[in-house]
């Protein structure tokens, strides 16, 4: 029978009940209960729970419950942190030597705001103005937001720059190609398409599918980044021009006869037979209006996401195959064979101006980004840049040797003209500037005629479609190279872009206020409002808005007299005059001091100031 060991050196003695019990693991933050050995260190007092026992409520006892809405302005729990430096500290307690969000300095916040702080508000019920101030705050968060995640761009845009001397223009797409790393140099490449050209091209909103369409009927849509096709058909008919709606998965193509709308697939999804015999087409992102410029002379506007033309548009000047858009504005650009330019919009039968550009014919109309400068070329071969920023005049003017079949702007402002199968490019002092047609930045001379130009967005590169195919060039510093990626993400997914086309469609801006000056929406036309009250009251014989005479209510106990009802419209029409002298004289006093103003101090009186008045 086996017995139990006795203690001795190989076997640990046996522990009480009480030191069997395992302690409670202790963070370094926390304190124990007992008093500390010499080797432990304190930390911060433990927080222990209040084990007092409380009074209970009776069972029947009536608890009145807070009102929801509160009087004091409730502070989030955020707020209370920030404003209270010294609650936040670390778990080593240590507090934050930086405390609060990190200072933004004024002037990089004068370049987001868009509220000017020198106009005073109108004098108005204290409920709007309570409202203005409100949307002032959080027109300045917004700026001071914009101006912290400044800091997230890191892209610079580059330009090409020559040794000592060297003329960038002499550069060629191959030494270019060779200078740069291995990703950039995949985006330059050549496709020899001579059977079916000469190509009309477009890219997407986001820079990264190409869509294609050749005379002899060609269609194509690749992923050009990484060369993977998408869709490629022939449609067995002319094509005169070919857009991307408003995401790569809708084609527009406008063949010889009639208007098609495409899939990403090549599957023909309508056939719009309103438009025909289109030679232009040009799509406004904003709107989710397609335009059409067709041979018949007629510009049509085609709501995309509800599928019915909203204007038709006689421009009255013949064969229309010169149009662009206004990206500022989403006006549109018409050139004609007289050597004018005309911007329509869909509200206004009639062009909201005309600008007489040329002697000839135009032959190729472009705007910038900023809708600030406007690039025109003519039969007379002259190639002019003009100001759009209400004067209408001529900057800079160049006379090229062939003359300017097709022109295109970048999005930093670069300007490029196809002239035969030579590509020049002028470049400016930045985005906000025009381009300087003294010197060229880069040429490049190609194996057919241009029939085609757009610089792809957000990427340094410059599609060119021609007679024998589709070029795509390196054009360093054309491209901006930080995108919005709530707006237009190169690399979104398929369902990110279905969210995306969801939020577009709620957001999508009537048709209505397309104009010149697109500011000019927030404010009120006095003008128009006057001459339409005087046109409601000569139609109507009297003023509908006017006050009517005041009739006081009748009274009991003997004070609807007559004599106490002329008293009370007496005391009423007093009050009216008396407001009347008051604002006379506030008017006078305003007109008084102004004149104290305008007089010089310090001169002399005459005798003749008696007579002033």
């Amino acid at each position: 029978m086996e017995t139990a060991p006795k203690p001795g050196k190989d076997v640990p003695p046996k522990k009480d009940k009480l030191q069997t019990k395992r302690k409670k693991l202790r963070r370094y933050w926390e304190e124990e209960a007992v008093p500390t050995t010499a080797g432990a260190s304190p930390g911060p007092p433990r927080n222990k729970k209040n084990r007092e026992l409380r009074p209970q409520r009776p069972k029947n006892a009536h608890i009145l419950k807070k009102s929801r809405i509160s009087k004091k302005p409730q502070v989030p729990k955020k707020l209370r942190e920030w404003k209270n430096p010294e609650s936040q500290r670390s778990l080593s307690g240590a507090q934050d030597p930086f405390p609060g969000p990190a200072p933004v300095p004024v002037e990089v916040v004068q370049k987001f705001c868009r509220i000017d702080k020198s106009r005073k508000l109108p004098h108005s019920k204290a409920k709007t103005r309570s409202r203005l101030e409100v949307a002032e705050a959080e027109e300045e968060e917004t700026s001071i937001k914009a101006a912290r995640s400044e800091l997230l761009l890191a892209e610079e845009p580059g330009f090409l720059e020559g040794e000592d001397g060297e003329d960038t223009a002499k550069i060629c797409q191959a030494d270019i190609v060779e200078a740069v790393d291995i990703a950039s140099a995949a985006k330059h490449f050549d496709l020899n398409l001579r059977q079916f050209g000469p190509y009309r091209l477009n890219y997407s909103r986001t820079g990264r599918h190409l869509a294609f369409g050749g005379r002899r009927g060609h269609v194509a849509a690749l992923d050009w980044v990484t060369k993977k096709l998408m869709c490629e058909i022939n449609v067995m008919e002319a094509v005169q021009d070919i857009r991307f709606l408003h995401s790569e998965a809708l084609l527009a193509v406008a063949q010889n006869r009639w208007l098609h709308i495409y899939d990403n697939q090549g599957i023909e999804l309508h056939c719009i037979r309103r438009c025909d015999r289109v030679t232009r087409l040009e799509f406004l992102p904003f709107h989710f209006l397609l335009a059409t410029a067709s041979e018949t002379g007629f510009l049509t506007y085609l709501d995309v996401s509800v599928g019915k033309i909203v204007a038709a548009l006689n421009a009255r000047a013949g064969r229309l195959s010169v149009m662009s858009q206004n990206p500022y504005n989403a006006v549109i650009h018409l050139g004609h064979s007289n050597g004018t330019v005309s911007l329509w919009s869909p509200a206004m039968k009639e062009p909201l101006a005309k600008i007489l550009c040329h002697r000839g014919g135009v032959r190729a109309v472009a705007v910038d980004s900023t809708g600030t400068y406007m690039a025109t070329s003519g039969l007379d071969h002259q190639l002019k840049i003009f100001d759009l920023r209400g004067t209408y005049q001529p900057l800079s003017t160049r006379t090229l040797p062939h003359g300017a079949g097709h022109l295109a702007f970048s999005q930093r402002g670069l300007l490029v003209a196809g002239m035969g199968d030579v590509v020049n490019i002028w470049a400016g002092q930045g985005k906000a500037s025009p381009p300087s047609l003294e010197q060229p930045y880069l040429t490049h001379r190609l194996s057919g005629p241009v029939h085609g130009l757009q610089f792809c967005p957000f990427e340094d590169v410059l599609g060119v479609g021609h007679t024998g195919g589709i070029t795509s060039m390196l054009v360093p510093g054309a491209g901006e190279p930080n995108f919005d990626g709530l707006e237009s993400n190169p690399y979104r997914s398929r369902k990110q872009r279905q969210e995306w086309e969801v939020k577009a469609l709620l957001e999508k801006v009537p048709a209505e206020l397309i104009c010149l000056d697109p500011r000019a929406l927030a404010e009120v036309d006095v003008i128009s409002l006057e001459q339409g009250k005087k046109e409601q009251i000569e139609r109507l014989g009297y003023d509908p808005q006017a006050k009517a005479p005041f009739q006081p209510k009748p009274k009991q106990k003997g004070r609807s007299s007559t004599a106490s009802l002329v008293k009370r419209k007496r005391k009423v029409m007093d009050e009216e005059h008396r407001d009347k002298v008051r604002q006379s004289l506030q008017q006078q006093h305003h007109k008084e001091a102004k004149e104290a103003k305008a007089k010089p101090t310090g001169a002399r009186p005459s005798a003749l100031d008696r007579f002033v008045r």
